[in-house]
């Protein structure tokens, strides 16, 4: 147990180094007083949002760890309570400093692209690597620290692992129910912007994305990061916190000639540590040089990282786990627990490769979207519904096979740790998933300040690399997503039958587990219906807002007429410019910045809390069989609806930014201001709240009734409907 010890200094070492990277992105310069001021107003709206939440969401973890403190009180189990409210903090903690590091990032990222591309990719990404490392880092101080203490206080036997166990996931209930709100209050936030500035600024106004004289380019900015740096760490932090208990309470129901053994509890914890270690040396791989090229130096980083974990996790496992072992009547081999890692990782990087090519520039199915932009809006958006659908396949199938072949080399052991393989070296995986928010921030800066063509040209490269490792992270997260909802599923079925001492029957039929299994698939189209429609509501209180603002601020209005007058890189006569400049700071962003945080406060609590409510009333109410029917339906809908959105608006995104580049059709060239431009705006509109809100909140949902489930199993167990 001493050696539980190192897991803790892993984590300390990770914050030491977000501290460390935080200070050296403080000391950059931050550019001209233009470009300081612009980065001001997005730090101050990203931060005024997230204490406006986290100020909500602090009623929520109080409530809950209550419910829990009373709930489990009788059963000797009420840390549970503690345990939740930890989760939640370090979530938000985590999400906090990513935010934090990544508003200052932005402005200093453009002001180095001034003077290179190699600079402004190290700034960017060292914004992206304290994110990745603060969540790995507070993740694995506080699962360590409980596991230690809960360790220490109850005993490290079968029979009490297993209650420190079924304490310790309130972790990662906390820190699920924590995403859940970030993803969706974030993905609200952050569409409700992009769709107001885009319908209104580049269609109806017809002037470039983050122009200065848009009202919501601010709040569009800001939503980046609220959206893309907060939501996504919150989401893969508690993947990876929902990976790591998953498979240990798995483990504690593993025999070793007849007895217990505890390394099959704490192994995961030792690949996580390694997986902070590993992930600081891949950020160190991350470097190009002037005129080379960042997709490359991002990828030696994330593949380096990934070769070495495969070596790091083959030692641990070797060393740690005994030759063999039997799980559920069947006997495993340690090897065959590597393997199951590797066919995680694997998976992983497969997904993210077929979600690339569908969403991926100059690519067959974008290419396709673009083509039907042609003729009109409708042709655009049947291609990317099309496009999506078709999406969902190759996927489907690579999780399959990893599912099989985890459990073929080490059973429902197996699958846990191919979802903990997959999400060992997070820190390197989200530090290239929030370098892109920091590069998109930069751009927009850069258009606002008015600075040099090159200037907007060098992050727009960034930017463009940055689209990429989204959809490589998209997929990552996805996979993730099914293999840890499935390794929780087992968990809780363990629970149950251990607690029971009979094994738990969850067949399709079975009439309570079939109507469990229809309400489960459901779940995630009422779900994504309620995150699209609080879209829709908040876009459109957005579009009132600014077309308001284009109306009634006479110096705007009159600056738009004077842009009309001019084409893309035309001189204005210095009256016109007079006028033009007279407009400056006249847009009254802080208004725009105002409907997305009240709308996303507003709009998040609903879908949170059909997440939350659902598996307890089904499970208190029918049991835990039809419990288990709904975890099932719930897990493959959720998925299967998540990569379509993902990647369906992914596809869409790229198709208007391939058109506003400059495509050739059949001999004719289109560009911005095009028709095609103009019915790709609308799709990239619609694909909006499909990739950045409704999409990845999904990943979460499914993670999250598993999560719940877990923790009320022991109240639950012995219901019968």
């Amino acid at each position: 147990m001493n050696n539980i010890y190192y897991v803790i200094v892993a984590g300390l070492i990770a914050m030491l180094y977000a501290f460390w990277k935080t200070n050296w992105i403080n000391k950059q310069d931050q550019g001209t007083k233009k470009m300081e001021d612009i980065g001001k107003h997005i730090a101050d709206g990203a931060m005024a949002f997230l204490k406006a939440e986290y100020k909500i969401l602090s009623i929520f973890v109080l409530a809950v760890a209550i419910l829990l403190f009373v709930g489990n009180i009788s059963r000797g189990t009420e840390l549970v309570s503690v345990s939740f409210v930890v989760g939640a903090l370090a979530s938000g903690i985590a999400g906090f400093l990513g935010m934090r590091v990544a508003t200052k990032a932005n402005n200093r990222t453009t002001h180095a692209a001034r003077t290179g591309l190699a600079s402004a990719l190290n700034v960017a990404f060292t914004g992206g690597s304290v994110m990745g490392l603060s969540v790995v880092g507070l993740g694995v101080i506080g699962l360590g620290s409980l596991f230690a203490v809960y360790s220490n206080q109850f005993g490290t036997d079968q029979e009490n692992m297993l209650k420190v166990l079924n304490i310790l996931s309130g972790f990662s209930l906390g820190a699920s129910s924590i995403a859940l709100f970030a993803r969706v209050g974030g993905g609200i936030y952050t569409k409700a912007a992009d769709v107001g500035a885009d319908l209104v600024g580049k269609v109806e106004a017809g002037i470039p994305e983050d122009h200065p004289l848009n009202p919501a380019t601010i709040a569009d900015n800001v939503g980046d990061n609220v959206g893309d740096v907060a939501g996504m760490g919150a989401d893969l932090f508690e993947s990876y916190v929902g990976s790591i208990i998953g498979s240990m309470v798995l483990g504690a129901s593993i025999a070793v000639g007849g007895g217990f053994d505890l390394s099959f509890v704490t192994l995961p914890l030792f690949i996580a540590a390694s997986g902070i270690i590993v992930s600081i040396i891949g950020t160190f791989m991350v470097s190009v040089k002037e005129g080379g090229s960042p997709q490359k130096a991002l990828n030696i980083g994330e593949f380096g990282s990934s070769f070495i974990m495969i070596i790091v996790m083959y030692f641990l496992i070797t060393l740690l786990l005994p030759s063999s072992f039997t799980l559920g009547g069947t006997e495993f081999t340690a090897i065959g627990v590597f393997w199951a890692t590797v066919i995680g990782l694997a998976a992983g990087l497969g997904i993210g490769m077929i979600t690339e090519h569908y969403t991926g520039t100059d690519k067959s199915p974008t290419n396709s979207i673009v083509r039907q932009s042609l003729t009109g809006s409708a042709t655009n958006l049947i291609a990317g519904l099309g496009v999506g659908m078709q999406s969902t396949a190759i996927p489907t199938i690579i999780i399959a096979a990893s599912i099989m072949g985890a459990y073929y080399f080490a059973g429902l052991y197996g699958i846990a740790m191919a979802a903990l393989g997959m999400l060992a070296n997070t820190g390197i995986q989200l530090a290239v998933d929030a370098y892109g928010p920091i590069s998109d921030n930069a751009g927009g800066i850069a258009e606002m300040a008015e600075l040099p063509k090159e200037v907007r040209e060098r992050t727009d490269k960034l930017d463009a690399v940055g689209n990429t490792t989204a959809a490589i992270g998209k997929g990552f997260a996805i996979g993730s997503a099914a293999l840890t909802a499935l390794a929780l599923f087992a968990a809780f079925r363990t629970t149950v039958e251990t607690l029971r001492g009979e094994t738990m029957n969850i067949t399709i039929t079975d009439a309570n587990v079939m109507a469990g299994l229809f309400i489960g698939a459901m779940l995630p189209f009422v779900f994504s219906s309620i995150a699209m429609n609080a879209v829709g509501r908040a876009a459109m209180a957005m579009i009132e807002e600014v077309r308001r603002q284009f109306k009634n601020i006479p110096e705007l209005s009159a600056a738009l007429a004077v842009m009309k007058k001019y084409g893309d890189g035309e001189k204005m006569s210095s009256e016109d410019r007079k006028i033009f400049d007279e407009a400056d700071g006249k847009a009254e962003y802080g208004k725009c910045v105002e409907i997305s945080t009240k709308s996303a406060l507003k709009e998040m609590v609903v879908p949170g809390l059909l997440a939350i409510l659902t598996p307890v009333a089904i499970g208190f109410i029918f049991g835990a069989e039809t419990l288990g029917g709904l975890l099932a339906g719930v897990t493959v809908s959720g998925v299967l609806m998540a990569i379509f959105q993902s990647n369906a608006g992914g596809a869409w995104d790229n198709a208007k930014k391939m058109i506003e580049e400059g495509v050739e059709v059949d001999g004719e060239k289109y560009g911005k201001g095009s028709d095609p431009h103009k019915a790709a705006i609308v799709g990239d509109t619609v694909g909006d709240p499909f990739k950045d809100t409704s999409g990845p909140s999904l990943n979460i949902l499914i993670k999250l009734m598993s999560v719940v489930s877990l923790v009320i199993a022991p109240m639950i167990a012995k219901i019968n409907f």
